[in-house]
């Protein structure tokens, strides 16, 4: 979405286009990295079985899937993507270390570093029978309405581009997608949870 605007753009805006993609293309690397073991999420040691439990977070537009566990008498948290089987989780033994987590031969991919302190906001957790409804609430049309909640930032980021860069009417619009498209991004690729 970035890069469709450059042929349209300036030089001074193709620049920034062009910078602004290649952060997007970065930090999604990294993110790949954390969630594929490349890079450490904060597990330490060895494998280890541990009796996990999912909890979900929701502060303010956030809302990310979680698994708790305890350490030695502590309890941490370690943020993970969302998959469906998520929502029928009840508490389990999962596999946790060695830059891999897994749960009954499920793997995990972890959206961030493992906390030692609770996350932020209300932590809802998950029911001890499974709902058999529960997984046809989670499709592709809600978590595009999830993610898409914080595209409201688009026209701020329009107006900031226009009062900087300069430009008219057709700045503002592009530089409005490209922030909204950007924000949706944003909190798709840090773990959002449609649950």
């Amino acid at each position: 979405m970035t890069l469709a605007w450059v042929p349209f753009a300036d030089p001074e805006q193709g620049a920034m286009l062009i910078a602004v993609a290649a952060v997007i293309l970065g930090y999604t690397g990294f993110r790949f990295a954390v969630a594929f073991g490349y890079l450490p999420a904060g597990l330490r040691g060895g494998a280890k079985e541990l009796a996990v439990r999912r909890v979900r977070q929701q502060h303010r537009l956030v809302s990310r899937s979680w698994l708790e566990f305890s350490v030695d008498g502590r309890n941490r948290w370690l943020p993970v993507y969302f998959e469906p089987g998520l929502v029928t989780l009840t508490p389990r033994t999962a596999e946790i270390g060695g830059r891999k987590v897994s749960v009954d031969g499920r793997r995990m991919y972890p959206s961030g570093r493992v906390r030692d302190s609770e996350p932020v906001g209300r932590l809802v957790d998950n029911p001890e029978r499974v709902d058999p409804e529960a997984i046809g609430r989670t499709g592709v049309g809600r978590r595009v309405l999830l993610d898409a909640q914080s595209a409201v930032a688009g026209p701020f980021a329009g107006l900031l581009w226009v009062y900087v860069a300069g430009g008219g009417v057709g700045a503002f619009v592009a530089a409005t997608m490209v922030g909204a498209a950007t924000a949706t991004w944003l909190s798709a690729v840090s773990g959002s949870d449609p649950s």
